[in-house]
């Protein structure tokens, strides 16, 4: 793979984190491709940005326009992965692969109600203390180079019921059907709900396979860093050569 055949990645972050979440994977795929972490509408630099699915798409559409290379590889995860998603589904020309972490559960149906309460309960909790909760427990599970970053970075609880009350409820693998381009479906082999409709969402698309990464969680890309940005790697040389 030439420097010219290097696909763009852009990196859309989970649920009340921010651009920082990918720390550990752009410092290793900087040396080999165009790549941007983007802050969603109410995250990080944007957080007085108000949440929606359609901002979150013109946010990562712009992301793809600014590195200039064309089409992209768009590595979502968890709400990230939703949102692009639906960029996938609105702006199928810009994109050039899909890599889905932790979002291949369906958002409708009974799978949804654990996170509708969740939305309803986080705003009644003070910031200032989930933020503690969430820099202990950090930093508690994993080393300062991979999380001081997105604790830098704070964390957007009061985004949270806008974001999974519009998503809840929208995303199934139907979803699938709109993704014109090949799809990786990266999960932690533990993270079991996200994980619940990872068959289903292969199913429906012909140029989709899911990879696991061993013993790692829902935040499968701070539990094995290497793991996580070796099989983004992987994927990004495979859209090269299929160009």
């Amino acid at each position: 793979m030439t420097a010219a055949d290097a696909p763009p990645i852009i990196l859309v972050h989970g649920t009340r984190f921010s651009a920082g979440q990918w720390s550990p994977q752009l410092t290793v795929l900087q040396e080999d491709f165009p790549v941007a972490a983007v802050d969603l509408p109410g995250h990080g630099a944007r957080s007085a940005q108000s949440w929606s699915l359609n901002a979150a798409t013109e946010i990562i559409a712009s992301a793809v326009d600014s590195l200039d290379r064309g089409p992209a590889l768009v590595v979502g995860h968890s709400l990230g992965g939703y949102a692009s998603l639906e960029f996938a589904r609105r702006c199928p020309e810009r994109l050039r692969g899909l890599v889905l972490a932790g979002a291949s559960a369906s958002t409708r149906g009974p799978w949804a109600t654990p996170y509708r309460w969740v939305a309803g309960i986080v705003p009644r909790i003070p910031a200032d203390r989930l933020a503690r909760w969430n820099d202990r427990l950090l930093r508690r599970r994993y080393p300062p180079e991979v999380v001081e970053a997105t604790i830098r970075s704070g964390y957007a609880f009061h985004t949270l019921p806008a974001a999974w009350g519009e998503v809840l409820g929208c995303f199934d693998a139907g979803a699938m059907r709109h993704v014109a381009a090949p799809v990786l479906i990266l999960n932690g082999e533990k993270d079991t709900v996200f994980r619940s409709g990872e068959m289903d969402f292969v199913r429906a698309h012909p140029r989709a396979r899911v990879e696991l990464i061993p013993r790692a969680g829902h935040l499968a890309n701070f539990d094995d860093p290497d793991a996580f940005t070796e099989a983004v790697c992987r994927f990004a040389r495979h859209l090269s050569v299929r160009s």
